[in-house]
């Protein structure tokens, strides 16, 4: 099917000038989608408490409304699901996105507009694609089909007209008719809830169908491509879909599932495009193949702040806007959606990586950090550093964590990490020496604390069972891409969760 391939394609890029815009003019379409975002909702009861009529720009705004985290709009949420409506956005909310973010008990449901579902959701999927096509003017991509694996996909009532699910669920519930002929498994089979009868049913129907791209959260499609070898008994990915050009992936750092992927499917044609596309919200777009740094989408219906992670935590911490970000902090991240979230904080810490235009790394997680000597490790760091041992030593990681070993008497404070291994490293004591110089090396408070052995000492490794993580996911029925290991804490609750779980 070229002549769909290329009439697909042109659709789409001419999506490309409205990028280039807010590229150029990003100062004039954040404040734009501020005030529509005000307008629209200033009879909401949200609106009328903090006088949205009254607002006439910015800083109206920030004197007005309060940040939030979940339990601040909690109260709001529980009503929508009750079905009243009218309350943090005019719109019906009909959808909640189901989401942990970490292993806990506790879940959170994010509303989902009709707004955020279209304007938002939906059109950074299409962006993704335009992006893609931009950057590789002979693609074939549309000439077959794209495998989309979501999370888990149990969908239910709260009333008769609101329901709940993973965001995957929620998009494939209301993707447009036409969509389905060109992704695969079939409605019925991407929405089952149980992983293991999913992942051998997405394997077995997909098989002889012509996938030219996957999409999803990496450690879960790593565990689809191995089933589909393990039944084909070929040696390769390409041996079974040998049109297969693009991975979509997002949810997780892709650093530790490069070489991985790259094993899996040997060409040089095969292109890795990251999303940042989360619960509340699609935020960035890896624009460029050279670079993992990923576009901050501005026109969106979302509009962003930033806390510097030394200011967060105070009572009244400083809020910046695009204008005042520089790219040597890391910030945690605000943002108001055309969702009903006002001043929402997300969780998560980003890193500018260019001001023209405005492009981002996820760094971390305001809570996924370890900080206990005032070391002040993020994920970026550790997944950095993990990559540079696993070449020193021709070791690959599939999953890890990290908790801090508290100072005893005898001084030996240290950080501990649990480490599942694909492929063992030659010589685990240079594997921990590496580790710990490369997070020197990018980290000069944690350098500071392991000058001489002073506070900190070089980490402990240990090497966890084959599908250690998997299965105490599995254990907690915490299975499908919401759902991941926290790579750092700050306390030892998951380190000596899982260290109980190996040894019973």
């Amino acid at each position: 099917m070229p002549f769909l391939n290329t009439v697909i394609s042109w659709y789409l890029k001419k999506r490309i000038p409205q990028i280039e815009y807010f590229m150029d003019y990003p100062y004039d379409v954040q404040e734009d989608q501020l005030m529509k975002l005000v307008t629209f909702s200033e009879d909401t009861e949200w609106g009328r408490k903090y006088d949205y009529a009254g607002i006439r720009n910015y800083q109206d705004f920030k004197s007005r409304v309060p940040i939030q985290d979940y339990e601040g709009v909690k109260p709001y949420i529980e009503r929508l699901q009750k079905g009243e409506n009218n309350l943090i956005w005019p719109s019906e909310i009909r959808w909640f996105a189901k989401s942990s973010g970490t292993t806990s008990d506790k879940s959170k449901f994010i509303p989902v507009s009709d707004e955020s579902l279209e304007d938002c959701h939906m059109k950074g999927g299409k962006d993704v694609m335009a992006l893609y096509c931009q950057n590789r003017p002979q693609n074939q991509v549309f000439n077959g089909k794209g495998l989309v694996l979501g999370g888990s996909h149990k969908v239910g009532e709260f009333n008769n007209r609101a329901y709940f699910g993973d965001l995957s669920a929620i998009l494939l519930q209301n993707f447009p008719f036409w969509g389905e002929f060109l992704r695969t498994p079939e409605l019925s089979l991407a929405l089952l809830d149980d992983w293991e009868i999913k992942l051998d049913k997405i394997a077995h129907a997909t098989l002889k169908e012509n996938v030219t791209s996957i999409s999803g959260v990496p450690s879960w499609n790593l565990v689809l491509l191995k089933k589909i070898l393990e039944i084909t008994g070929r040696n390769n990915i390409l041996e079974v879909w040998p049109k297969l050009e693009l991975f979509n992936h997002g949810g997780v750092s892709f650093i530790p599932y490069r070489e991985q992927f790259e094993k899996l499917i040997p060409s040089k044609r095969m292109y890795y495009l990251e999303t940042y596309n989360a619960s509340e919200g699609f935020f960035g777009i890896q624009d460029r193949a050279c670079s993992s740094e990923m576009l901050l989408m501005l026109d969106y219906g979302i509009f962003y702040e930033f806390i510097p992670m030394d200011e967060f935590g105070k009572s009244d911490p400083k809020v910046l806007t695009l204008e005042q970000v520089n790219t040597e902090t890391n910030y945690a991240l605000i943002i108001t959606t055309n969702g009903g979230l006002w001043r929402y904080l997300i969780g998560d810490t980003v890193r500018f990586t260019s001001l023209s235009p405005y492009r981002i790394r996820i760094s971390g997680r305001t809570k996924n950090f370890i900080n206990a000597f005032g070391e002040e490790v993020i994920v970026d760091n550790t997944d950095k550093a993990l990559d540079a041992a696993c070449k020193a030593t021709g070791a690959i990681f599939t999953e890890y964590t990290a908790a801090p070993i508290y100072l005893s008497d005898k001084g030996t404070a240290a950080h501990e990490y649990l480490i599942e291994f694909e492929v063992e490293p030659d010589d685990l004591d240079k594997f921990t020496r590496v580790l710990d110089k490369e997070l020197q090396s990018l980290n000069s408070d944690y350098e500071a604390k392991r000058s001489a052995d002073l506070m900190l000492k070089i980490p402990r490794v240990h090497k966890v069972p084959h599908e250690t993580f998997f299965r105490w996911l599995k254990s907690k029925g915490k299975m499908g891409g919401q759902n991941k290991v926290p790579r750092l804490f700050n306390d030892r609750k998951y380190v000596d969760e899982i260290l109980k779980f190996i040894q019973e």
